[in-house]
């Protein structure tokens, strides 16, 4: 299945609950009257087989909840928006994994709770193992674990399965310098064979060597979208 990604016109509020002091997606609000505020509005995204876009901008302004929208965790409340292809996302380090389980119950969980039956999940651990890299670190407490491991740990289960579109929200840049060229390789594989690889993060220079197409975020919209080094520089221009 060829990887493909439609938005038009995509926008979502969040609703601040004053009572939990949170924010939380229109989905679950109770309306209390005022304005909500937007966290995207507007946005226009066309992304076709192949391609490596990189989201940057800062923080603020919308990556993490666009990438959390082409992941199906949320839903947009305006316009309209087509994810076609399997999805593989970690979104954080910290993403599904439980402190007081090991890094293999760890993996066998999450493995479920991508798509996996169990007895697949089990069958996952040894080749997750391998490619998380943590050796015996694998069979400790995840609360043990430095940001960097809990990101190889996430990464080696989210690849496990053949995946159409790979998210990434900064994790690539919680890994040391070893294991971001197992990252690079696996996007690579992911582009070569027709899928899509969406990258949200701050350090361009790694997100140039798997993006070469960047869309600048600011305030919840899509200031400028194009060639990675072009869009870049005008980001970061004085």
């Amino acid at each position: 299945m060829s990887a493909s990604i439609e938005a038009r016109g995509v926008g979502i509020q969040f609703h601040f609950d004053r009572q939990r002091r949170v924010l939380s997606p229109t989905l679950a609000r109770v309306r209390r009257g005022g304005p909500e505020p937007w966290a995207l509005r507007g946005v226009e995204l066309s992304v076709e087989p192949g391609e490596g876009v990189a989201f940057v901008g800062p923080t603020g302004s919308g990556k993490t909840t666009l990438l959390r929208l082409l992941g199906g965790i949320l839903a947009p409340d305006e316009g309209s928006l087509a994810v076609r292809g399997r999805v593989g996302a970690l979104l954080s380090p910290q993403a599904g994994l439980l402190g007081l389980l090991t890094g293999r119950e760890n993996a066998e969980l999450l493995g479920v709770l991508v798509g996996m039956s169990p007895r697949e999940a089990r069958g996952a651990v040894g080749p997750i193992r391998e490619a998380s890299g943590l050796g015996d670190s694998f069979e400790l407490p995840v609360s043990s674990y430095s940001e960097g491991m809990r990101a190889r740990l996430g990464f080696a289960v989210a690849v496990q399965r053949h995946v159409d579109l790979l998210l990434l929200d900064e994790v690539h840049e919680a890994v040391d310098h070893e294991f971001r060229a197992v990252v690079a390789e696996r996007v690579r594989e992911v582009r070569e064979g027709g899928g899509i690889v969406v990258a949200a993060g701050h350090d361009h220079a790694v997100l140039e060597t798997m993006c070469d197409r960047a869309v600048w975020m600011e305030s919840g919209a899509v200031a400028r979208d194009g060639a990675f080094r072009d869009v870049v520089d005008t980001y970061v221009k004085p």
